[in-house]
């Protein structure tokens, strides 16, 4: 064997090297994923060995495609290979690059995967939007070792240098190996067909693709059988968001008449709806908070063994609980945009806070008449362009940000939530004192990395592992103690706001809207009445409650709420009049019990799927291959029923459909 490999020239064998390095290179990045990223509700070996199978053969493909610049040269120059200085020189250059960006990408996907339980995709192009790269470059550093990191990269950079060195000396000490024309056509032959049958990696009709690791319903093991590079090229697409006015104009009927719009018209796409005031009701200020990263299944009403939101739970129990309340997609930004135009933002890559052609909305809350209209930011409003969403659409809107608070930062988003809402309430109590309503928009961020808390009033302290039920912590979800530590500051804010209303004097003519953004990544969890972390709806289900001690009888409402529903439902109990331009609802509409739907989009096993969700349906329709699927809630909710419930099916992709084209349609032609 040693003579055979001797006789080969060593140019060629010097190829056959640098692609045995650079896969184990890959091959090293996928091994760190799964000891210490992977997680899963799957236990079959077979699955996550078949993962494994695919994901080293993506990354054989990815290490031939970067070796083919050096095997060409290498047969072009052949003898040469090794003697000309320009050559060498641009090898180790060419090699250099080649592994200082996979690490650099490597390192990007597992930073992603663990912020966002999702390998590399184009959406990270989001944070290097223009304004805002400070903001997120603060937060990569205050969040993980970049220092350290930065240190670790060097380090191995110096011994993928050395190894590179001593790589090439040895083969150019080798003698020369003289190929007459014959033989060197059959290497040739050769090396292209192995080339060629490792980027092709299937015993198949059809090469491999990235969509056969999505042979299971489980992101984690889909995950696995990935290579995150490959994935984020081939998913890679530089066409802007748009919409279609034929099929808004087909689905148009389904959502006109699910919506019970004023005048429906094919014609004329109209959305409107008029709602008529009720002068009767008291014009009670209302105050919006919005959750960081707050999920259903990670508080206290939703039965997490934990029970880390005592407060909300206080709250939601004196209070109104929708059990069932789901946000469009899983996005801070996209929520501060949906929430308040009524619109899910199902922009592809950034968000529509940052399309200047989606920043132009008739929303309600520019329609509360008489009230004053606030957003309380601790950071800055530049993020996501977000001060354009409320500057743009809503006259006359104060908002307060990073600079105008008298509280230090505490990180890169702002103050703290503490301090915040210190601050916010002083602010609440000179209105109020004036009598003149208000409402507002109050957005808390330290549930989210750095998961930077602090002793509020000097009673909050962090609990340690020493603390808590191990055995019920890894029942939670929960996928440490720091992000365990942060939902319990902010349940601990959340008492705060409260406290703060009733020492001001406005909790009582107050009403206040607490709802998350999204869920958290967790791990695999399973005490929920659905498996929704199976079909991935959890990353789209939040808590949600209202509370107003003096006008709030206690109630759990089960039917479905969306975000989209916010401002139209408070509106409605405050005895606003508004006219609804757009696909929210109130949650209080006794006419849609057992036919409410609502809208989400969500990504599962690396694919996405736009949805509507019910009382007893899941219908969703795969955004990449138009597949569609139908689930029965109240029987098995991962069997897919389409087939047998056929006449629901259609009725619900209809309905799904002209959610999804409408939105793509209004978000461009909702002008006022």
């Amino acid at each position: 064997m040693q003579y055979s490999w001797k006789n080969i020239p060593r140019y060629i064998r010097y190829v056959f090297v640098q692609t045995l390095y650079l896969f184990l290179l890959m091959v090293m990045f996928r091994a760190i994923f799964y000891l210490f990223f992977f997680k899963t509700t799957i236990t079959d070996h077979a699955s996550i060995a078949k993962a494994w199978n695919l994901g080293v053969r993506f990354d054989l493909r990815l290490a031939l495609y970067g070796m083919i610049p050096i095997l060409l040269l290498a047969l072009i120059t052949r003898n040469n290979f090794f003697v000309s200085k320009p050559i060498r020189r641009f090898n180790f250059i060419y090699f250099f690059i080649v592994y200082l960006l996979l690490t650099l990408l490597y390192i990007l996907d597992l930073g992603h995967y663990d912020y966002l339980g999702q390998r590399l995709d184009p959406s990270v192009l989001r944070f290097l939007a223009k304004g805002e790269r400070a903001d997120n470059a603060r937060m990569v550093w205050q969040s993980y070792p970049v220092v350290r990191g930065a240190l670790g990269i060097f380090i191995f950079m110096f011994l993928v240098y050395r190894l590179q060195k001593a790589t090439w000396k040895r083969f150019a000490a080798q003698p020369l190996i003289y190929l007459r024309n014959w033989p060197f056509t059959g290497y040739v032959t050769g090396l292209v067909l192995l080339f060629a049958a490792g980027i092709y990696g299937n015993i198949a009709y059809f090469p491999l693709r990235w969509s056969q690791a999505m042979f299971t319903r489980d992101n984690g093991v889909t995950s696995l059988g990935l290579n995150p590079i490959l994935y984020f090229v081939s998913n890679f697409s530089v066409k802007g968001d748009t919409f279609s006015p034929e099929a808004t104009r087909k689905y148009y009927p389904y959502i006109a008449d699910y919506l019970k719009v004023d005048s429906a018209s094919v014609s004329q796409l109209n959305y409107v709806r008029t709602i008529a005031g009720d002068a009767a009701k008291p014009r009670l200020n209302v105050i919006l908070v919005m959750l960081e990263s707050t999920g259903a299944a990670v508080t206290s009403m939703y039965g997490n063994p934990m029970q880390a939101t005592p407060n909300m739970k206080r709250l939601a129990d004196s209070g109104i609980l929708f059990k069932n309340f789901y946000v469009p997609a899983i996005s801070t930004a996209k929520t501060v945009f949906g929430v308040h135009t009524g619109l899910p933002d199902i922009t592809a890559v950034k968000t529509a806070s940052r399309h200047p052609k989606m920043l132009d909305q008739r929303i309600v809350m520019d329609q509360f008449k008489g009230y004053d209209k606030l957003y309380l930011l601790g950071g800055n409003t530049n993020w996501a362009n977000i001060r354009a969403v409320f500057t743009n659409n809503v006259e006359g809107v104060r908002i307060y940000e990073e600079g105008m608070y008298t509280s230090a930062k505490a990180d890169v988003w702002g103050i703290s939530d503490y301090d915040l809402i210190t601050e916010a309430s002083g602010i609440f109590k000179e209105d109020n004192n004036k009598k003149q309503p208000f409402v507002a928009f109050l957005q808390l961020a330290d549930n989210h990395p750095p998961y930077t808390t602090t002793s509020g009033a000097g009673d909050f302290k962090k609990l340690t592992e020493k603390d808590i039920d191990m055995a019920k912590f890894k029942k939670s979800g929960f996928v440490s103690i720091d992000q365990f530590n942060a939902l319990r500051y902010e349940d601990y804010n959340v008492g705060h706001i409260i406290d703060m209303a009733r020492k001001d004097g406005y909790l009582d003519n107050t009403l206040f809207v607490f709802f998350g953004d999204h869920n958290c990544v967790l791990n695999p969890y399973s005490f929920m009445p659905l498996p929704e972390y199976e079909l991935a709806t959890g990353g789209v289900h939040v808590t949600a409650f209202m509370y107003s001690p003096k006008h709030l009888a206690p109630q759990v409402i089960s039917t479905p709420g969306s975000l989209l529903d916010v401002y139209p439902t408070m509106a409605k109990l405050v005895g606003m009049p508004y006219r609804n331009y757009t696909l929210g609802v109130d949650l209080f509409d006794s006419t849609r019990v057992n036919n409410k739907y609502v809208f989400m989009t969500y990504l599962r096993n690396q694919m996405p799927f736009y949805a509507t969700i019910g009382d007893r349906y899941l219908y969703e329709i795969n955004l990449v291959t138009d597949a569609t699927a139908l689930y029965d809630l109240k029987g098995d909710p991962l069997k897919n029923i389409r087939a047998e419930q056929a006449d629901t099916a259609k009725s619900l992709d209809n309905l799904t459909r002209g959610f999804y084209e409408s939105t793509r349609y209004l978000m461009f032609n909702n002008k006022k």
